[in-house]
């Protein structure tokens, strides 16, 4: 147990940097844009190049790790991801950085399902990889209020640089310590590469969330947005097409004849729009109204940091109690509950106690209780062989997921904002609130959706199950694909 558990903690510590890093740039932007002359507009790549490339290779970065056995891709990203961070922090330029950030995805598309594979493998289904995945739950559930506040103590006290250098000794500690505590393995009943279908599935997922990432500027009725969605979504329609035909496939699509794995993806890209978009309404609510600066506006998420970690602590005890179905309705429901109060904040007049602890709290406890139900629903019923890729669809849908319900809910506050503005109203803080509201008040509803969806999409026969064998401490028998 002392292995497994060394091994829980070096995967949860390379999931907790991966998640950490898509939003630890976020409060050092000014300070980059500064030093490194980014034009306004382009500031916004330091974030959406790490996105693209998380999101682009996920699925490859899972099915590279079945093939070529999981510890090795695993180390292989984090190495990859430690010289990348290094090399953005010693960034000259715009252009420098951007790529940086690129490669630093493209690690972190290798780590994230490598890790998720080597937990599933690791852990007999039930009680023991219940406990595992509320670890993971709850640090992939806090890793973005985390990163907010380490970015504003870094940038505050160190220079913007240290939000990369950060990663670069855990990324090595990691990808030399990974040999001696976690076991490799590896998908030997399919030895295909399938070339086609990994160029076309990644080409496909890459635009989609360069698509969806650049809409807002581009325009959702621009030539770009339509013609680039159009060309992603040929794409992805031929990467079907070649797996239909492919003897042994990049994604053998009989995987997706266990409900509970396609309703988990389902539920985790709708966790994933309420999500992104929740934790960049409130930091910009926070800075651009109540007037905080990067270090108080991270230290006002350490409620909500730590809400989601007890609250996920405490859902693998609930999933073994009432299964996972009613735990991620829960979960949801209380999401739903939290963004519906935060789209009643206020201006002018706002505070903190007011307008942002009381419903941070409430989705932080719903965050906490869906993330691990939703990871347990995505890999349960899967075969050994299949753990990466089962890791890989739902990082996928989640990561996707926040790409779309970014680009969504910014074009709805954006759009509030400017009818304000047009109403003859000259305080910004009160334009901005509106438009704030709008978009909490549709991440609440696509929250709210899920929470419907999971009644229909999720297998009540499959999560009594789960239940029954997490409180006997046994492993149940695999549900047939």
């Amino acid at each position: 147990m002392r292995s497994k558990n060394m091994a829980l903690a070096l995967l949860a510590t390379a999931q907790f940097v991966v998640v950490l890093d898509a939003s630890i740039v976020n409060v050092a932007l000014p300070s980059i844009g500064r030093d490194l002359d980014f034009a306004q507009d382009d500031l916004s790549w330091v974030v959406n190049a790490y996105t693209l490339f998380f999101g682009g290779f996920l699925l490859l970065g899972g099915r590279l790790a079945d093939l070529l056995g999981r510890r090795r891709i695993f180390i292989l990203g984090m190495w990859l991801f430690a010289i990348a961070s290094l090399a953005g922090g010693l960034a000259q330029s715009d252009i420098w950085l951007v790529i940086a950030r690129a490669v630093q995805g493209l690690g972190a598309a290798l780590i994230s399902p490598a890790a998720l594979a080597i937990l599933t493998t690791t852990f007999a289904e039930g009680a023991e990889r219940n406990k595992a995945l509320a670890v993971w739950g709850a640090v992939a559930g806090s890793g973005g209020a985390v990163g907010v506040l380490a970015g504003g103590m870094l940038t505050e006290w160190a220079g913007w640089e240290w939000v990369l250098f950060v990663n670069t000794p855990i990324g090595i500690a990691a990808a030399l310590l990974a040999p001696r505590i976690v076991d490799d393995s590896r998908d030997e009943s399919n030895p295909s590469w399938d070339i086609a279908g990994a160029v076309t599935v990644t080409a496909g997922l890459s635009l989609l969330v360069y698509t969806l990432v650049d809409a807002n500027s581009a325009g959702w009725g621009s030539a770009q947005t339509i013609g680039l969605g159009a060309l992603s979504l040929v794409l992805l329609a031929s990467f079907v097409v070649i797996e239909l035909r492919q003897r042994y496939p990049l994604i053998p699509f009989s995987i997706f004849k266990l409900r509970t794995l396609r309703g988990s993806n389902v539920l985790g890209l709708l966790l994933g729009m309420s999500l992104f978009a929740m934790f960049f309404f409130i930091s910009l609510y926070m800075q651009q109204v109540l007037g905080y600066d990067p270090l108080k506006a991270g230290l006002a998420y350490l409620p909500l940091a730590g809400l989601i970690i007890v609250s996920a602590g405490g859902a693998s005890q609930l999933v073994a109690r009432f299964g996972f179905k009613p735990v991620l309705i829960t979960g949801l429901l209380f999401t739903a509950a939290g963004l519906f109060w935060f789209s009643k904040v206020s201006a002018p007049g706002g505070s903190y106690v007011g307008d942002v602890l009381f419903p941070e709290m409430l989705a932080a406890v719903g965050l906490g209780l869906s993330f691990v139900p939703v990871t347990i629903g995505a890999v349960t019923g899967t075969k050994p062989n299949e753990a990466g890729l089962a890791s890989g669809l739902i990082n996928t849908s989640q990561q996707v997921g926040g790409a779309l319900g970014l680009a969504i809910l910014s074009t709805i506050a954006t759009s509030r904002t400017q009818d304000v503005f047009a109403s003859g109203v000259h305080d910004p803080k009160i334009a901005y609130t509106e438009g704030f509201q709008d978009a909490f008040l549709a991440g609440g509803v696509i929250a709210l959706v899920g929470a419907l969806l999971a009644f229909v999409l999720i297998s009540s026969r499959d999560s009594r199950e789960m239940a029954e064998k997490a409180r006997e401490g046994a492993s149940p028998a695999p549900i047939p694909a």
